[in-house]
């Protein structure tokens, strides 16, 4: 169990590492584009997310998810998956290819044939990263991912950047994309042992399959649910509408999505390591759910509190309209953690088809949010989903209340503290407004307010969760020095 405990915290360690080093270098990568770039071009680009997104779920159909969960995992199994991975990205880009046209008539965009043409490409190569990237996330190896996604994401970055200058516009995002994951895979080809060979097992498949078919159907759903809001968006707004939209997403994402990542990533291969000792599983599993929804709340209601200043501040009052669009996904994703774990603890359990099932219920209780959307406006949209995250919520965890014994009231009543205290300090960013400051002034202070009145709250009423948080980064930062010495 020591040995457990040891890779969990390294593999938490790496895999924030990981995620927060890489969105920070994206973070200013992005920065540098946005004042480069028009907002439409964003929006272009913003059209074509949902047929790519899909495809990829086609392309993986579960099967890195069995691979990790699997106990005895044999070769057969990895060059079954590899064969299949690399089969089904030829059929989606040949899919692409011929289609391109109709989806640039869709947008009334014609750029759009070419980019989905070129962009397409990406396919195949990530393709042939999902098994070495499995046998990573399965060996809980998140330092060498962790080098891996910050190579591919400063050079992919410095790629995108010199041609953005040399005024390639839209081109530069496509060229960023294709680096990052050609290199991206290259490199996890050359840190990895396994090498695939020319063997399709047949019952292999049907036993990966069997698990990952649900998995698919689920993703597929969710993925497309996801996005569509870019679909609506781009068919009945203006370009730099979806481009506004486009960059709101990636700066609330920075957070949410980040840490709903790293939780995902590291429970994952750790609660299904334990899943045969209920106590140690329902233990862990509050563990993890109290210290992660913390973090989540304040930082998602923090950035909301000084979205204006920072979008200002960062890439210009041409960006301005997507101040309101940041707020609002801000409260509707803080939740993402919660949805992410709930569901975890279903994939541990192998109970894909209530994974699947799920998917379903949400997804048509989130169809009202896209008429909304089309006919009030993309304010009025975001307003329902975050509505439509509460109900998703409380379903998840319903479900996965049938499995261990940790009911929906019990954790509303753990993570009610983490929502005072997120709430708490949100407030007090805000207020800061009042001052009439200028922009930068009032961002510093913001900042600087928050955070020690933050650490004030914490510190008086010492919230289990904070001292989790402490006592892991404690022990990391510990067990290094001892090293070095």
């Amino acid at each position: 169990m020591g040995s457990l405990k040891d890779k969990t915290l390294n593999g938490l360690f790496w895999s924030f590492f990981d995620s927060f080093g890489k969105q920070s270098i994206s973070f200013v990568i992005g920065i540098i584009l946005a004042r480069i770039l028009d907002p439409s071009v964003y929006g272009i680009l913003g059209m074509i997310v949902i047929f790519m997104a899909i495809s990829n779920v086609f392309i993986s159909s579960g099967f890195g998810t069995a691979l990790i969960r699997k106990t005895d995992l044999k070769d057969a199994d990895c060059n079954t998956t590899f064969i299949f991975n690399l089969g089904v990205a030829l059929l989606f880009y040949c899919l692409l290819f011929f289609t391109s046209p109709f989806i640039a008539s869709f947008f009334d965009e014609p750029s759009l044939k070419l980019i989905i043409r070129v962009l397409g490409i990406g396919l195949l190569i990530n393709a042939a990263s999902i098994v070495q990237h499995s046998l990573m996330t399965k060996r809980i190896d998140f330092k060498t991912q962790s080098k891996i996604s910050i190579t591919r994401t400063v050079c992919s970055g410095t790629v995108g950047i010199i041609m953005a200058y040399r005024g390639f516009g839209i081109w530069s995002l496509v060229a960023q994309q294709l680096v990052g994951g050609f290199l991206g895979t290259t490199l996890l080809w050359y840190y990895n042992t396994w090498k695939p060979k020319w063997e399709f097992s047949v019952q292999s498949f049907k036993e990966l399959f069997g698990f990952g078919s649900k998995l698919l159907a689920s993703a597929l759903i969710d993925t497309t649910f996801n996005n569509i809001y870019y679909l609506v968006i781009g068919k009945y707004f203006a370009a730099a509408q979806l481009g506004y939209y486009t960059r709101a997403q990636g700066y609330s994402n920075l957070f949410s999505s980040n840490l709903t990542g790293i939780i995902e990533r590291v429970s994952y291969p750790v609660l299904s390591s334990i899943q045969n000792n209920p106590d140690a599983l329902t233990k862990g599993y509050k563990k993890i759910l109290k210290s992660s929804i913390l973090i989540s709340f304040v930082a998602m209601m923090g950035l909301a509190a000084c979205s204006e200043s920072l979008v200002v501040i960062l890439i210009g009052e041409k960006w301005a309209p997507c101040i309101p669009y940041l707020q609002l996904l801000c409260f509707s994703q803080m939740l993402y953690p919660l949805h992410a774990i709930n569901l975890n603890i279903l994939k541990v359990k192998g109970r894909s088809d209530l994974f699947l099932r799920l998917e379903i219920i949400k997804k048509c209780i989130s169809i009202p949010v896209i008429i909304i959307g089309i006919y009030f406006g993309i304010k009025a949209m975001l307003i329902a989903m975050i509505f439509n995250g509460c109900v998703a919520y409380i379903l998840n965890s319903y479900y996965t209340a049938r499995l261990i014994e940790y009911s929906t009231i019990q954790q509303l009543k753990d993570i009610t503290p983490s929502f005072l205290v997120g709430a708490a300090t949100c407030l007090i960013m805000w207020s800061v407004e009042l001052l009439m400051l200028s922009v930068v002034q009032q961002f510093l202070v913001q900042l600087l307010v928050g955070g020690l009145f933050l650490i004030f709250i914490l510190e008086i009423f010492k919230l289990n969760e904070y001292l989790e948080i402490k006592s892991v980064f404690h022990k990391y930062f510990q067990k290094v020095s001892f090293k070095r010495s």
